[in-house]
């Protein structure tokens, strides 16, 4: 419109992200960690201390976690990465809510479930809250389905808070707020009632009101002394959340354009030689050039994910070059290419042809339906295993976990693959690729967990949640180009499973299955390593058992020996039962 009416457009930015947080990831990272660290602590909290669970206790020890968890948050995004300037008390007053909205709600999703109360809590507060939440894509270019999830669940509306404090002067955060206060009424009520009519004592839990009652400081592991169960239900949450917060933020805040890998193609080789000399001396490490004379073959290496970018010469004195990219291949480097050569066809005075060869679909305009395709895959596979330790640690053999494992992998990756589809329309069709891939990949992430969980006990969830999640991330280039995140994180991209995941989603649904022959031979060597080292496992817990079962022996045999030893010392014995039984068939003979 504007140049049908010789008019000149002017782009003002009314309200800027901070230098520190150029990628405008610090908002999530916040909401994400307030809503987290509200449901995380009630697995172990059943586990360890279940007495502190009666209202009377909760409330004020959620209230004060609430505020140490939120001045983490700040601390870690504020001073330490420097993301957030200031508003202390926003942070504090806005995660007093999420967390004790979100705390309570699982109090009751653990007074129903016991220890899989974590299944539907990290759905409903995580897993539907993050696309929901306006923060990692807008919404409106999401399904109406998290539209309406937008207004009502918990983590949209603290991000959406933090987001008009934090940028907007606090205009429009009062609905928000409501809708937290909302959720911290209704699930209170809901918890005096419960309580009221069914008491303090958990389901399942044997003296769940006594504080002195023999317990383990986590799930499945060894009795521990109250000081040090109490210890290990606040660390172990508060653990993740700095690694969540802190990893995610010192990756993703500020991302950095490096080395991005662009085939030149000429005519000839001596064209596109010596222009790539130029190009090189223009762009400094921003790109990694190099050349070609092959048109096509430069293409197959979009396609294959090997280059971002192709740039072709013009044939003829002032003819227009020409960029191939693909945004299907990743949309943040799609654009911050095609945002390079336009400033050289400007400074050139010419005009550059652009073609996008492999596009985005409608339904993915931002590009990270793969990512969370493939995110689901593997929290599908660290979720089960995480509650089994926590729900069901009596399960421990090998035999006994890989039917469930199995079963589990096939069974989520059918509901993932109609909950993209067919519910929401992020992945449309392949629907055998997408339930094989995403099976594989949540069987070998389960058995992955399973050799921490069954090592570790539930503190195993710590590293399998660095490796295969908060490390995965910044190295999948699904979120932000794997050409825009630290060095350390693009030699983790061809090893790590999150980032062999998503490239074979993107395989699948843009590229034919082109280059996911590679990914997947990653995923199966993480499932057929971990699965090696779980028979190792089985080995070692069995002869753990045997040992304990011998040492239980010998202490029954040393406790009747000195019986014996005792009753002979006082005379007793097996001489003296006959004299006894005699004495009662005589009385019974008089009578």
């Amino acid at each position: 419109m504007a140049a049908g009416h010789d008019w000149t457009t002017k782009t003002q930015d009314i309200a800027p992200l901070p230098s520190g947080d150029s990628a405008g990831i610090a908002v999530l990272l916040a909401a994400i960690g307030m809503i987290m660290i509200g449901y995380v602590p009630l697995s172990g909290m059943m586990t360890a201390v279940p007495h502190l669970l009666a209202l009377r206790r909760f409330l004020p020890l959620l209230a004060g976690w609430a505020v140490v968890t939120s001045s983490v948050i700040w601390l870690i995004l504020g001073p330490i990465v420097g993301a957030v300037d200031g508003h202390y008390l926003a942070f504090v007053g806005i995660g007093l809510l999420a967390t004790g909205a979100v705390g309570i709600g699982q109090l009751l999703f653990a007074r129903f479930l016991g220890g899989l109360a974590l299944l539907p809590g990290m759905l409903l507060w995580v897993v539907f809250g993050v696309p929901s939440s306006n923060l990692a894509r807008p919404v409106h270019a999401m399904p109406d389905f998290f539209g309406f999830l937008h207004n009502v669940l918990p983590l949209p509306a603290a991000g959406e808070a933090l987001r008009s404090v934090l940028y907007f002067d606090g205009r429009g955060v009062g609905k928000h707020l409501l809708t937290l206060a909302i959720w911290m009424v209704a699930t209170l009520t809901l918890a005096l009632l419960m309580e009221r009519r069914k008491g303090a004592a958990l389901a399942n839990t044997p003296e769940s009101d006594n504080p002195d009652a023999p317990r383990p400081a986590m799930s499945g592991g060894p009795v521990r002394s109250k000081r040090l169960r109490y210890f290990a239900a606040a660390a172990f949450p508060l653990t993740i959340l700095t690694v969540v917060v802190g990893m995610m933020s010192a990756s993703l805040h500020q991302p950095q354009i490096r080395d991005m890998p662009v085939v030149v193609v000429g005519a000839s080789q001596e064209q596109a030689e010596h222009a790539t000399k130029g190009l090189q001396k223009g762009l400094g490490d921003l790109v990694s050039l190099t050349t070609s004379t092959s048109l096509d073959r430069a293409t197959d290496q979009i396609r294959e994910r090997d280059v971002v970018g192709v740039y072709v010469l013009p044939t003829a004195k002032g003819g227009e070059p020409k960029l191939y990219t693909s945004s299907a291949a990743g949309v943040g480097q799609h654009n911050a290419l095609r945002a390079m050569f336009q400033q050289i066809a400007q400074s050139q005075k010419t005009q550059l042809g652009m073609t996008d060869i492999k596009p985005l679909n409608v339904s993915d305009s931002n590009g990270s339906n793969s990512m969370y395709a493939a995110m689901a895959w593997i929290m599908s596979g660290f979720v089960v295993m995480a509650a089994l330790r926590g729900g069901a640690p009596e399960i421990k053999r090998l035999r006994q976990l890989l039917p469930m494992m199995a079963g589990w992998a096939v069974g989520m990756a059918v509901w993932l693959w109609v909950l993209f589809d067919v519910l929401i329309g992020a992945i449309n069709g392949h629907g055998w690729a997408m339930v094989g891939f995403g099976a594989l990949t949540i069987f070998s992430i389960s058995l992955f967990t399973a050799v921490f969980t069954r090592t570790l006990g539930i503190a195993g969830v710590i590293p399998v949640l660095v490796i295969a999640l908060m490390i995965g991330v910044p190295a999948s280039g699904g979120a932000i180009s794997l050409y825009m995140v630290p060095e350390f994180f693009r030699g983790l991209n061809d090893v790590l499973p999150l980032p062999a995941a998503v490239d074979v989603v993107r395989a699948a649904v843009y590229f034919d299955g082109a280059g996911a022959g590679g990914h997947l031979a990653t995923i199966v060597g993480w499932g057929a390593v971990c699965l090696l080292l779980n028979v190792g496992i089985d080995r070692w817990l069995a002869r753990r058992e045997l040992k304990s079962d011998t040492d239980e022996d010998d202490g029954s045999s040393m406790t009747v020996a000195g019986e014996g030893t005792a009753l002979a010392l006082t005379g007793a014995g097996d001489t003296a039962e006959p004299s006894r039984r005699g004495r009662r068939r005589t009385a019974r003979q008089r009578s």
